[in-house]
């Protein structure tokens, strides 16, 4: 009997365990967003027009880099077309990694398919120059996926070559802070009974909400602690949350999120969900639609969102609808789970 209790204990805990590495990241370990101003050469008559003066003043500069001085107001050529480069430099890269670049045009280019990104340094918010891009671009996207050839916005996968590396001396660390992806009282806790019980008391110290501090033990390294850190598995249970589609309707949500008693009118549409409702017709998870007058019955206890979303799908609701009518039925408490809209 002791043993099955201790095995459904076991299960219980690690039921909703998750990974601390899932739900927190180290402070200072994180990636650096780099931008920087270039040239798309090679275009078939798609670059930007003549009038653009950004894009001649550019081309000349160019040029006068390779001892050719052009002035600006000669230039006319619709096969260049001035881009923004942008990058993430991962944490820890070094030099000579390559990493994938985007390339969006700035001026009236109608596409940059097909041409040749010119040498572009890529910079961080410091001034510094931490990468270099170039690289031929054959493929790209716009706003409609449907139409990718004629794109003004593209990218290049391991498109630039990183050139300074930011220094993080993880190795002669004694101290580091854990920082948790959503501030929560109860997980900073639950993390530091976990740490100071597998690695000993004072090993770990919640300071808020969000950061936990941690003392790697002299028998490891910094690198190894941390990677034993990352596979500790805690409780964890997220919170539930909605998901709506604002272009398809589509509704993501929690297993079994109830909707408390809760009268919504939006338009000719009524949903009703009470404890004292009577059901013409009892279906599964006593919802009743009655098309006829445009009205969901339903009865407390058993409604949940996926109850609403299936009701609302079959009365043929748009995208604005199911969304207006989930922020309504929140509005009023109904709903306790968190709501977005994608």
């Amino acid at each position: 009997m002791h043993k099955v209790l201790l095995i459904l204990l076991i299960t219980l805990e690690f039921l909703h365990a998750t990974k601390i590495r899932d739900i927190a990241s180290v402070v200072g370990v994180r990636e650096n967003q780099l931008i920087g101003y270039g040239l798309v050469v090679g275009l078939n008559g798609t670059g930007d027009g003549s009038s653009l003066q950004f894009t001649r003043q550019a081309i000349s500069s160019m040029l006068q880099s390779v001892n050719v001085k052009v002035d600006p107001r000669n230039i006319k050529s619709k096969n260049v077309a001035a881009v923004m480069v942008t990058a993430k430099l991962p944490a820890f890269s070094r030099h000579g990694d390559q990493i994938d670049i985007e390339v969006s045009s700035m001026g009236d280019a109608k596409s940059i398919i097909g041409g040749t990104l010119l040498l572009t340094a890529l910079r961080g918010v410091d001034g510094n120059i931490y990468a270099l891009a170039q690289g031929s671009i054959e493929k790209g996207y716009t706003a409609d996926k449907r139409n990718r050839r004629k794109g003004t916005k593209a990218r290049i996968f391991k498109g630039a070559i990183v050139e300074k590396e930011i220094d993080f001396d993880l190795y002669h660390k004694n101290t580091i802070r854990l920082s948790l992806k959503k501030a929560d009282f109860s997980t900073a806790v639950k993390i530091e009974k976990k740490l100071n019980n597998r690695f000993g008391l004072g090993c770990a110290v919640a300071l808020d909400p969000r950061t936990i501090e941690i003392h790697r033990p002299t028998s490891q390294s910094m690198v190894e602690f941390l990677a034993t850190v990352d596979n500790t598995d805690i409780p964890f249970q997220g919170a539930n949350k909605i998901v709506i589609d604002e272009k398809t309707g589509t509704v993501v949500a929690g297993v079994n999120i109830l909707v408390e008693p809760v009268v919504v009118t939006h338009g000719d549409l009524t949903i009703k969900i009470s404890s004292m409702a009577t059901l013409p017709v009892k279906t599964k998870g006593d919802v009743y639609i009655d098309p006829s007058n445009n009205v969901i019955n339903m009865k407390y206890g058993e409604v949940t969102v996926a109850n609403i979303a299936r009701a609302l799908q079959k009365l043929g609701s748009k995208p604005e609808d199911i969304i207006d009518i989930f922020h309504s039925i929140k509005q009023a408490g109904a709903i306790s789970a968190q709501l977005e809209v994608i």
